[in-house]
């Protein structure tokens, strides 16, 4: 068995808090899981494996120790090799004394099963597995040509003060509320040779949030991603945990070939070797069983900030759009995605009043009702502008009704950061108004929605902050509406926005700003047509279909 794996330390002596949650975190790995990772690295009997390196960063009790044991005992046999060669073979840490001692013990076993004597088995056994702290160790005990296990996964808040400072001076991906294994990825991906492996089984969260943005960022510019198999529903564990587990593949190496692959509840150990056949094979582009389904791209995702999550058939087509297609905020088009004005005092500076102030101070806002059957239906609400066109702050003595207006309000309004900050400036918004947005044709996306629902404002109005906005200097907007309705731009959304209870998504700026489109002048007439005229209907399935043929796609993959 393997297990989540736990780190370790030079002094016996643990802190009460961290002994107990490295104790109550040990959580036993199925033997097949081990046996797919050292499968799908290519670590296999048929290599002189004595003359590679091995590290496991923290070997629990010993599983993936047991598995790699037999593939080291086999190779020595086959190459004629006595077992104490493989003595540097393996280096092997972990926190606790009764799990080294445990791995020493599995190994020896393992040896002797395989008919080598007891003290060579002895010797071997104690060379490779240390107690000790990996994150801690020195580069030469690091490096590896390949690196396997279980990173741990131990709360923040259970590491205490002065070993979390010592992490983090190390681990320099290891930002903000970062979990320990970051620090495990980072140390094990910098200890790899030119062409060496990682391989680990863990939470897959850091493929998407924030404090595995500098992870995704070191990956990204250093390293290749090679595979990330997701197993959110595979009994890979001895008990059942929550998880969200993916086996991922990482080498030094420039980024190459990559495979997105999902497994269902039948994945076991038999799926498993089907699966690493078609991995390590040149067979076809992707592959459906019950078991699993997986697709191979020509590269991984490129952006640092967010990766994707979807299925493979989707993550190989979005992959193949952000190669072909460029981003739609593009400065080469004029396109931009902004987000709404945000006031700190809606109920202060949003009225449907249109004789509250001077006439001048009143700037028509659209807001999220506004836009609810997909065109325009102002429902009457003005903003109460403090704001010239040139972007300052007004004079109040200018506008006697406005000043009194604020001067009924100011304690509201002063209260704010923004005016506790700026106290001169304390009737401003927290965003300056842009008024030449107000002017311009620009396609309106509610924050929360269950789909992508872009609506065309003429111009005229000016978007509350629960709005985001696109603008653009030479696209029609109506076709790019179009296209924007289309199924195949709302899978870029879905794939990297946030969802909420029942489904719902986020359309936020920064996801908005992933999703690709043709340039302008290489849609046909009768493409531009279908599209505007699909997006006058609010005809999905008709924009669909003409932004398939728009990016050359054959079909949406589910």
């Amino acid at each position: 068995m393997a297990t989540i794996a736990l780190f370790g330390t030079d002094d016996l002596t643990l802190p009460e808090s961290l002994q107990e949650a490295v104790e109550h975190g040990e959580v036993f790995t199925r033997a097949w899981v081990v046996e797919l990772i050292l499968d799908l690295l290519g670590y296999t009997d048929d290599k002189d494996l004595c003359d590679l390196r091995l590290v496991e960063p923290a070997c629990g009790g010993g599983a993936f120790l047991a598995v790699v044991a037999s593939r080291i005992s086999a190779s020595c046999r086959a190459h004629k090799r006595p077992i104490l060669e493989a003595i540097d073979a393996v280096r092997a840490f972990d926190l606790l004394n009764r799990n080294v001692e445990q791995s020493r013990s599995v190994v020896v076993a393992r040896l002797r099963q395989d008919g080598w004597g007891p003290d060579d088995a002895e010797t071997v056994a104690a060379a490779w597995v240390t107690q000790g702290d990996y994150l801690l160790q020195s580069d030469d005990e690091h490096r590896a040509d390949y690196v396997v296990g279980n990173p741990p996964y131990i709360r923040l808040e259970d590491v205490p003060d002065d070993r979390m400072a010592a992490y983090r001076s190390a681990c320099s991906a290891m930002g903000g509320r970062a979990d320990i294994y970051i620090g495990f990825y980072e140390v094990a991906l910098r200890s790899l040779n030119r062409g060496g492996r990682l391989g680990f089984i863990c939470a897959d969260r850091w493929m998407r949030n924030q404090y595995g943005r500098r992870l995704r960022q070191l990956v990204t510019k250093d390293f290749s991603m090679d595979l990330a198999l997701v197993m959110h529903d595979v009994d890979a564990f001895e008990d059942q945990v929550s998880a969200y587990p993916a086996i991922t593949v990482i080498s030094n190496r420039d980024q190459g070939e990559a495979v997105a692959a999902d497994t269902s509840r039948s994945f076991g150990a038999q799926q498993a070797r089907d699966f690493a056949a078609w991995y390590l094979a040149d067979g076809p582009e992707s592959i459906t069983t019950t078991g699993f389904q997986a697709a191979r791209m020509s590269h991984w995702f490129p952006d640092e900030d967010s990766w994707p999550a979807a299925s493979p058939a989707r993550l190989a087509m979005l992959e193949d759009l952000t190669e072909r297609f460029r981003l739609l905020e593009d400065p080469r088009t004029g396109t931009r995605v902004g987000i709404g004005i945000a006031t700190g005092a809606d109920k202060v500076f949003l009225t449907k009043d249109e004789d509250l102030v001077e006439e001048d101070r009143l700037l028509p806002m659209a807001m999220v009702r506004d836009t609810t059957d997909g065109t325009i239906d102002w429902s009457g609400t003005w903003l109460v502008n403090p704001w010239t066109a040139g972007g300052e702050l007004v004079d109040l003595a200018a506008y006697p009704r406005l000043a009194t207006y604020f001067e009924q309000h100011s304690e509201a309004l002063r209260r704010r950061y923004v005016a506790v900050k700026q106290p001169e400036r304390w009737y401003k918004t927290i965003d300056k108004v842009d008024h030449r947005l107000t002017r311009r044709q620009k396609l309106l996306f509610p924050d929360m929605k269950l789909r992508i629902h872009p609506v065309l404002d003429e111009g005229g109005l000016y978007p509350h902050h629960n709005l985001y906005f696109i603008v653009s200097d030479v696209w029609d907007m109506r076709v790019l509406g179009g296209l924007l309705l289309s199924k195949v731009a709302e899978a870029f959304v879905e794939a990297y926005a946030v969802k909420m209870r029942g489904g719902t998504l986020r359309f936020q700026a920064q996801y908005l700003r992933k999703i690709r489109v043709p340039d302008p002048e290489s849609i046909s007439e009768s493409d531009r047509v279908a599209l505007a005229e699909a997006f006058d209907k609010r005809d999905v399935k008709a924009a669909t279909d003409a932004a398939l043929r728009v990016y050359g796609l054959a079909g949406l993959p589910d």
